[in-house]
C-alpha cells in the first residue's frame, strides 16, 4: 500500500500521512493559505521570526511485515516571511 506523508524537512518534522497524493497536496494548498507565523505554519525553533517551513512529499510503500520503504521524496511548498513558494511539479493546480 503507497501513502503520502508530509514532512518538514527543516526540523524533521511529520505533518500527516494520506492515502493520495490528492489528499497530501489539499493539506498543502490549505497550509499555503495560512499565514507563515501561524499554526501550523509557525516554526518551533526559537528563530521562528526568521525561519520557516520546507514542507517535502515522501512517496511510501508499506510493506505486508509492518516494514516500509520510501519510494520518492520531493521538495513540495515552502513556507516563510518571504511568502509562498510552490516546487514543481507541486502547486495549486496539482492533482
Amino acid at each position: 500500500m503507497v501513502k503520502f506523508i508530509i514532512e518538514d524537512e527543516l526540523h524533521a518534522e511529520l505533518h500527516g500521512e494520506f492515502g493520495t497524493l490528492e489528499d497530501a497536496l489539499r493539506e498543502l494548498r490549505r497550509r499555503a493559505k495560512i499565514p507563515w507565523d501561524r499554526e501550523p505554519n509557525v516554526a518551533p525553533c526559537q528563530s521562528w521570526a526568521t525561519c520557516g517551513r520546507i514542507y517535502e512529499l515522501i512517496e511510501y510503500e508499506e510493506g505486508s511485515d509492518g516494514g516500509g520503504r520510501q519510494l520518492r521524496r520531493s521538495k513540495a511548498l515552502e513556507i516563510s516571511k518571504d511568502g509562498v513558494v510552490w516546487h514543481e511539479p507541486f502547486g495549486p493546480s496539482a492533482a
